[in-house]
C-alpha cells in the first residue's frame, strides 16, 4: 500500500459552453434540445506540491429533480447552488489526510445543508461528485498515476467500513478488478423519440452521422441496446414489437437489450402486467429473450417503499430490476437488495467514492451469498473531453463490460469546441475518437465497441487539461 497523500484546495472555478442537441433526446417526462455544460476547474495542493484538476458536466432537464410543474429556467439555478455549495465546502475544508477524508468533509455538510433547505439528495450530490472529480483529477495529475492505479494502492485513503459497515476489514484493491478494461461495449441509447428507420426521421439532417436506429446498428456495428418505455400500454407495447424486428433483423439475432422504465410506472403491479403483456407477444418475446435487467421502473419517491419488497417478492419469475435515480444516497443501495432489487447504476454524476462503495458491497455480497448482482453502467449524455472520458476510467476500473452511451448519437461529436482543443483530443485520444470526414472529433465505435487504453493510461480519463479561455466564466453567464 503506498503511503496516503493529504490533499487541499486551494481555488475553485466554474465556466459554461451551450450545447445544442442533433435532434431532441426524449426520456421519460423531459426531452432534451439544449443544455449547459459545465466545467470545474481546481487547483490543490497534494502533499504540498500544487496540481490541477477538471470536472464537467452537461446539465440535463429533469433528471436530477423529476418535477412535472416546474420550467429547466427554474430548475437550473437549484442545480448551480447545490454546485457552488459544495465548492464552497471544497474550499473550507483545509488540509485533508486523504482523499477519502475531503470526501467526508464535502459529503456529509452538503447532504445536512440540503436537507435543512429541501434539496433533495441526488441533486444535492451532483455538487460533491462534480468537485470529488475535479479533485481526484488533481491528485492522479499530482501523483502521476492512473486513476485505476490510486484506486488499487490505497493512495485514496478510503476506508469501507465507515461507509459500508459490513465492509469493515475490506479494501478496495481485493473488491476490484486487478486492472482495468481496454474495450467497452457501447449500450446503444434508443430514446423515446429517436426515430427507428429512415420513414420515421421528419427532419434529415446533414451532418455525416447516422440518425436512425438502424442506420446506428449498421454504422457503429452495435450489439448491445438500452430501450427507454414510457409506460404508456398502447404506445409501448406497438414500439417494442417495432424494435424487435429491426433488432433482429439487422444484428441476425445477436444481441442484448435493457429496458429503462425512467419512472413512469404507478407501482410493480403495473408494471408486472404490462411485462406479462410483452412476454405474451410473439413479436416482443424474442428481445425479452436477450433481456440483461430492467432499470428504475418506479418514480423514486416510490421506489424503495416496503410494499414494493413485498410485491417483488411475490412476483415470480420477475426480470432482474436495478435503481438508477433512487441511488441518491450511501443507504439506498442496502435498503434496494434488502426489497429484492438485484443492484444500481453507476454514473460519475451520482459520486465517486459512493459509487466505489456499491462497486465493492455488490462484489463482497456476490462472493459472501454467490447472488448474481448488477453495476450498470449509464449515460447522462456524457460528451467528451472531460466528462465522458472520466465516466469511462470508472467503468472501466469496475470492470463494467457494457456501458449505456448517447452523447455522440445527440450530440454532433465534438464539433462544438475549438479546433485547437479538437486537435488536441485527437492528439491524446486516438483510439477513442477519430476524425470525421468533416473534421471534427467521433467516438471510434466499431464492432460496437470503443477502444480506451489512451483513458485508463492517462490520470483520470484526461490526457491533457483542455484550455477552458475560451469558454465564458459561469458568473459571468447569460444563459444564451
Amino acid at each position: 500500500m503506498n503511503a496516503v497523500p493529504s490533499i487541499e484546495v486551494v481555488q475553485v472555478e466554474f465556466r459554461v459552453l451551450p450545447m445544442r442537441t442533433r435532434f431532441p433526446f426524449k426520456y421519460g417526462i423531459a426531452s432534451m434540445t439544449e443544455l449547459p455544460h459545465l466545467f470545474v476547474s481546481v487547483s490543490c495542493l497534494c502533499n504540498g506540491r500544487e496540481t490541477a484538476g477538471l470536472a464537467s458536466e452537461g446539465l440535463p432537464p429533469k433528471w436530477f429533480t423529476k418535477d412535472p410543474s416546474t420550467t429547466f429556467d427554474q430548475d437550473l439555478p437549484a442545480m448551480l447552488e447545490v454546485i457552488r455549495h459544495a465548492a464552497e465546502l471544497a474550499g473550507g475544508a483545509g488540509e485533508c489526510a486523504s482523499f477519502f477524508d475531503f470526501w467526508k468533509a464535502l459529503y456529509f455538510p452538503q447532504a445536512a445543508w440540503a436537507a435543512e433547505t429541501g434539496h433533495p439528495p441526488l441533486l444535492a450530490n451532483l455538487g460533491v461528485s462534480l468537485l470529488e472529480r475535479a479533485v481526484l483529477d488533481a491528485l492522479c495529475r499530482g501523483l502521476g498515476t492512473p486513476v485505476a492505479e490510486v484506486l488499487r494502492d490505497g493512495s485514496l485513503g478510503i476506508r469501507l467500513g465507515e461507509i459500508r459497515p459490513e465492509l469493515e476489514g475490506c479494501e478496495v484493491a481485493d473488491l476490484l478488478p486487478a486492472s482495468p478494461l481496454d474495450r467497452i461495449q457501447v449500450r446503444h441509447t434508443v430514446g423515446l423519440g429517436d426515430p427507428l428507420t429512415a420513414e420515421d426521421i421528419a427532419e434529415p439532417l446533414d451532418d455525416g452521422l447516422p440518425l436512425a436506429l438502424d442506420e446506428c446498428i449498421r454504422s457503429y456495428g452495435l450489439g448491445y441496446f438500452k430501450v427507454k418505455v414510457c409506460g404508456n400500454p398502447d404506445i409501448d407495447r406497438a414500439r417494442l414489437a417495432k424494435l424487435a424486428a429491426i433488432f433482429g433483423r439487422e444484428t441476425g439475432g445477436d444481441y442484448r437489450i435493457t429496458l429503462d422504465g425512467n419512472e413512469q410506472f404507478a407501482d410493480i403491479a403495473f408494471f408486472a402486467a404490462e411485462w406479462q403483456a410483452w412476454h405474451d407477444d410473439p413479436a416482443i418475446r424474442p428481445m425479452l429473450d436477450r433481456l440483461i435487467f430492467v432499470e428504475q421502473p418506479l418514480h423514486r419517491d416510490r421506489a424503495l417503499e416496503p410494499a414494493v419488497g413485498e410485491a417483488l417478492k411475490a412476483w415470480k419469475n420477475a426480470p432482474p430490476l436495478v435503481i438508477d435515480e433512487s441511488e441518491a444516497t450511501l443507504e439506498s443501495l442496502p435498503a434496494a437488495l434488502d426489497l429484492g432489487y438485484r443492484g444500481t447504476s453507476h454514473k460519475n454524476c451520482k459520486g465517486i467514492v459512493k459509487g466505489i462503495a456499491n462497486a465493492c458491497l455488490l462484489e463482497h455480497r456476490r462472493r459472501r451469498d454467490g447472488t448474481d448482482l448488477l453495476l450498470s453502467g449509464e449515460d447522462l449524455a456524457n460528451v467528451g473531453p472531460v466528462a465522458l472520458l472520466q465516466d469511462l476510467a470508472m467503468m472501466a476500473s469496475f470492470g463494467i463490460g457494457h456501458v449505456e452511451r448517447n452523447g455522440h448519437h445527440y450530440f454532433k461529436g465534438l464539433s462544438m469546441y475549438p479546433a485547437a482543443l479538437q486537435e488536441q483530443v485527437l492528439a491524446d485520444h486516438g483510439d477513442l475518437y477519430r476524425r470525421h470526414p468533416a473534421g471534427f472529433p467521433t467516438l471510434a465505435i466499431e464492432g460496437g465497441e470503443i477502444p480506451i487504453r489512451s483513458v485508463t493510461e492517462s490520470p483520470f480519463g484526461c490526457r491533457t487539461l483542455p484550455d477552458l479561455t475560451a469558454f465564458p466564466p459561469l458568473d459571468g453567464w447569460t444563459g444564451s
